[in-house]
């Protein structure tokens, strides 16, 4: 049975931050996931949660300076005692909301930044990040992201994230497979999910429409059959909706309808 957890940076956003929860929880999401949670108390988002009976499912650790262009430090020379300070203030969050999955960005590679040196540099801070959020019961996710919306990003295939994790070798660093992302990169999204899915290296999925990134069925995915591979491929783990409604979020959710009806029908199925 799918699992799909609200986006609350990009969906019910003609409504304050905090307020998003009980909306989402109004359209029964059980789980939510956003970009950065900093801006608020972890105290503040902890009672959201409580109050509308949802799973914090995921957030991005602290990715340097957004504000001015940077999209996480891992892969930069000399920043790694800031990229680890990022790490253990996300999970200090992670603790008090009771989430399990954050993802670790990578950062942009700068201009002259030999990729072998970048690859070093990403690769020492994810296993040592990996160590101390493995002390919190938590794992890292890593996640490539397509160069048209992230110019430059470090990682960008699911081949280049998978050659990482097994490389690494600790069992608290996953992949973060966003179909949007990967179907612009590289598509065979079919194929993509029946390789990855059954390695157990996939620890959580995020969904969108291509190219517009609005609902996931607004565009080129036949997002039916791919949902309907994730249940034949028995995919266990949350399902972040990762878009930008077209409009109100509420008016975009006939497909989301579709979905928990085939969910339905596959539990009805399943009792004796």
């Amino acid at each position: 049975m799918l699992k799909f957890a609200a986006n609350l940076s990009m969906m019910y956003t003609d409504v304050p931050f905090l307020e998003r929860f009980a909306l989402a929880a109004s359209d029964q999401f059980k789980g939510v996931e956003f970009l950065f949670p900093y801006e608020y108390r972890a105290a503040e988002i902890n009672r959201q949660l409580s109050l509308n009976g949802l799973e914090q499912v995921l957030f991005n650790a602290v990715p340097g300076n957004w504000d001015a262009g940077e999209r996480g430090v891992a892969c930069l020379p000399d920043r790694q005692a800031e990229c680890l300070a990022g790490v253990e203030t996300a999970l200090e969050y992670a603790v008090v909301l009771g989430n399990r999955r954050v993802h670790f960005m990578a950062g942009i590679v700068p201009v002259g930044l030999n990729p072998v040196a970048a690859h070093e540099h990403y690769c020492q801070n994810l296993s040592r990040a990996a160590v101390l959020a493995a002390k919190a019961g938590v794992e890292l996710l890593i996640e490539p992201i397509n160069p048209f919306d992230m110019p430059g990003y470090f990682l960008t295939t699911q081949q280049q994230a998978h050659r990482i994790v097994q490389l690494l070798n600790l069992p608290n660093i996953k992949v973060q497979m966003d179909l949007y992302h990967c179907q612009i990169v590289e598509g065979d999204l079919s194929r993509k999910l029946a390789t990855y899915i059954p390695t157990g290296r996939v620890g959580h999925l995020q969904i969108a429409g291509v190219p517009h990134r609005h609902e996931p069925d607004n565009g080129e995915l036949n997002i039916g059959y791919l949902f309907d591979l994730l249940r034949q491929l028995d995919y266990q783990h949350w399902i972040g909706c990762e878009y930008r409604p077209a409009g109100r979020t509420r008016e975009g959710l006939a497909w989301l309808e579709r979905e928990r009806r085939k969910n339905k029908g596959e539990k009805r199925a399943a009792m004796p």
